[in-house]
């Protein structure tokens, strides 16, 4: 196996057309002087085309983008591309290692940009990330999961209201696509997809099911969709470009919580339908007793749920889609 070559920054004009790199990036630097390195794969096509980012593993539970951009690499006809892909199979390297889901300081990533030059330990990593990726891109598929203790359907998060945006996320094989403009009023800082919107790139956030794992059904449905997603932008034509079902669109959602702690048993599955009043989940004491009983505030469509049975005041039942009517 060929040793990887480490560099400081992606000069997309050192690399060839009609060719594929593989190296490291250097982020930032350990305790010992040595570099934190991401991985980075570049197809480059004819320059004359877009440049989309595919990036994935922010939060070091999040593994099913990263197989996902190995297939797709495997796919693609370099001869055939029109325009660059820079795919990042792992942002956050410190964090897959560790099987953690946040940063070495227990910050979340993906809540942190734009980041600072010289902030604290997050702030740094994700500018860099900043200067070095996102400065390059003109389109962003950034790939998620959901986090420990819960599971996810594949669903699109999304700016329905803009037109170009909008052509992306019903391009991908989702199972949901959910509007949602990036921010939120409750963090000062941002997601990257919404640091990506106020730099004019065209982004996407995708869900690809579960933590930890690779679900190789999601991972093939992954790889479909971004093809679709290269057809779509007319980077890549292809063979492979299908006609998938049409996703629920939701113009919003939210979680529904408990009101207390107890062992949750979650009675609807991922992208059922629920009508007000069905009910959702169980929460019991430790000697089987019923304690309350969860019913759907209103009709919608079940984006992600608790998997784990232990459950805190406050914790987390379902995630509702709200659809679109």
């Amino acid at each position: 196996m060929e040793d990887k070559k480490t560099f400081q920054e992606i000069i997309l004009e050192n690399i060839p057309e009609h060719s594929i790199s593989k190296f490291w990036l250097e982020i930032t630097e350990n305790g010992l002087y040595e570099s934190n390195k991401i991985p980075v794969i570049v197809l480059k096509g004819d320059k004359s085309g877009s440049v989309i980012g595919l990036t994935a593993g922010i939060h070091g539970d999040e593994l099913n983008g990263i197989a996902v951009i190995q297939d797709l690499i495997e796919e693609v006809n370099i001869s055939k591309l029109n325009g660059t892909i820079i795919a990042i199979p792992g942002l956050n390297t410190y964090s897959m290692e560790n099987f953690k889901r946040r940063f070495i300081d227990n910050e979340d990533l993906n809540r942190t940009f734009p980041g600072k030059k010289y902030g604290n330990k997050s702030e740094q990593y994700v500018w860099q990330i900043n200067q070095k990726i996102l400065g390059k891109i003109d389109y962003l598929v950034d790939m998620h999961t959901a986090s420990f203790g819960r599971v996810n359907a594949l669903y699109v998060r999304a700016d329905m209201k803009n037109m170009e945006i909008a052509k992306m996320a019903k391009a991908i094989d989702a199972d949901i696509v959910l509007h949602n403009n990036g921010k939120n009023p409750i963090f000062k800082t941002l997601t990257m997809r919404a640091e990506a919107m106020k730099q004019n790139i065209k982004a996407i956030t995708v869900e690809y099911g579960n933590p930890q794992v690779y679900q190789y059904d999601i991972i093939q449905r992954g790889v479909n969709g971004l093809l679709s997603l290269l057809n779509a932008l007319k980077m890549y034509e292809n063979s492979m470009f299908r006609n998938f079902n049409k996703p629920v669109i939701c113009k919003k959602s939210y979680w529904i919580h408990t009101k207390c702690g107890g062992l949750l048993e979650v009675k609807v599955a991922l992208k059922d339908l629920v009508e007000k009043g069905d009910l959702i989940a169980v929460l019991s004491n430790p000697f089987g007793e019923i304690i309350e009983k969860y019913f759907a505030p209103e009709k919608g469509i079940v984006i992600g749920k608790s998997t784990n049975p232990i459950c805190s005041t406050g914790g987390r039942i379902i995630h509702l889609g709200i659809i679109n009517v």
